[in-house]
């Protein structure tokens, strides 16, 4: 039978250093994120999806650390790199042959997310805060990412 708890890893977290709280308003306006798309998959069902656009994860910048949430078939991945705030993630994935795209963060919405079945791409619009129901591949929201930047640059 697989444990659940072991007090030995208990220990160890305890000693582990805890960042001074800092209130999240301080924080929430150095939030950028960005959406990574692969098309990578060990799974033959997905190759319908068009290549180059068969996963998806997002990772976001605090403005001190980078977390990425990779939702896989068997687990979600969730991950706080140990690289120095500076490093160049999108840069390093883009030069690994994945495509990113910087997304915006919308902690706006008064009413809840639509429901929908738990993919890659309604993990990435969850944290993203984007709650547009048609958006359910990662082709159609690299579409609405491309759609949404461009209008941005227009805009500025």
């Amino acid at each position: 039978m697989r444990k659940f708890f072991d007090p030995a890893e208990e220990s160890i977290l305890s000693m582990m250093p805890v960042a001074s709280p800092q209130p999240l308003q301080e924080k929430a306006g150095q939030e950028k994120a960005w959406v990574v798309f692969s098309g990578k998959s060990d799974w033959p069902w997905l190759k319908f999806l068009r290549p180059g656009f068969r996963h998806c994860f997002v990772i976001v910048h605090d403005g001190t650390r980078w977390l990425s949430l990779d939702p896989l078939l068997q687990h979600t991945e969730l991950k706080v790199h140990d690289v120095p705030p500076d490093f160049d993630l999108p840069g390093w994935l883009t030069a690994r042959g994945n495509r990113v795209m910087a997304a915006p963060l919308n902690r706006a919405h008064k009413k809840p997310a639509p429901v929908m079945v738990f993919t890659c791409v309604e993990a990435v619009k969850r944290v993203l805060g984007l709650h547009q129901w048609a958006v359910m591949t990662p082709w159609q929201l690299y579409r609405h990412l491309t759609r949404y930047n461009n209008l941005q640059l227009q805009g500025a």
